[in-house]
């Protein structure tokens, strides 16, 4: 619908003003496809659970790749730079198989969080949106009641809901963020709420005070780590959903409409 409003919107103006636009989906025969100029697919196949996750992780690629693209031929990015992205978008599939090998800390996480009633998740920068999306996922899969937050908003009215009932999840890789992120994480724990993060293996020892338990990622580029940084909190919403009883590829109250 909002394809044919924009085409509607646009439907009086000259031909360098008609909208060109770009599908992103892991359906190359879906309707969205059908309505676009361009389509970029996924390759992810189906995602049959309702909580999307593989098309997630894929369509952050996918967009990592569009940047890296535009930053080219815009001459916004050195050469050098873009290849070492390239060589870390080639390095993938090798780091995501050393974060799923976290599974059992993961799992034993979760056991921890099982009971749990409320949770926050917290981000900067580029892994702010992912806060938001891992306490997506904590809420459809588990029921918990998650709010992910911007880790410098969080300091203006919302850590006043901590106290030791209420765990934080910290998503801190090492980074341009990661300094101004310490403060705010350093006062959470003060307030004596329990401490959980995300980090990368070139900050991990900076913050063994802080976090129990950590769960260590392989180094990555900052403009890369949310495809990292989001995998953790895909796994422990499952195992929590898994621990309580809970179906999960099929939240309650939650549809999924295929349109071909």
């Amino acid at each position: 619908m909002a394809l044919q409003l924009e085409r509607n919107r646009r439907s009086g103006e000259t031909a360098a003003l008609q909208p060109r636009l770009l599908g992103v989906t892991n359906q190359p025969a879906s309707s969205l496809a059908k309505q676009v100029d361009y389509v970029l697919p996924t390759l992810a196949g189906a995602e049959i659970g309702v909580a999307a996750t593989k098309t997630f992780v894929n369509q952050l690629v996918v967009f990592a790749c569009v940047t890296l693209e535009l930053a080219y031929e815009r001459g916004a990015i050195a050469d050098d730079v873009l290849q070492r992205h390239l060589a870390q978008l080639h390095q993938l599939p090798i780091k995501i198989e050393q974060v799923l090998e976290q599974e059992g800390v993961i799992k034993d996480l979760a056991h921890r969080l099982v009971a749990a009633q409320h949770c926050i998740v917290l981000g900067h920068g580029v892994n702010w949106a992912i806060a938001l999306e891992g306490a997506l996922k904590l809420k459809e899969t588990t029921y918990l009641h998650a709010e992910g937050y911007a880790a410098g908003e969080f300091m203006h009215g919302p850590i006043a809901l901590l106290d030791a009932s209420i765990p934080v999840i910290a998503i801190a890789p090492a980074g341009s963020p990661y300094p101004a992120m310490l403060p705010t994480l350093r006062k959470a724990k003060s307030h004596g709420a329990p401490m959980i993060g995300i980090v990368t293996a070139n900050n991990a020892s900076e913050t063994a005070d802080l976090f129990d338990p950590a769960i260590v990622l392989p180094a990555i580029d900052e403009l890369l780590s949310p495809i990292l940084t989001v995998i953790p909190l895909q796994l422990l919403a499952y195992h929590i959903a898994v621990q309580r009883g809970l179906d999960v590829d099929r939240p309650r109250n939650i549809t999924k409409t295929l349109t071909a």
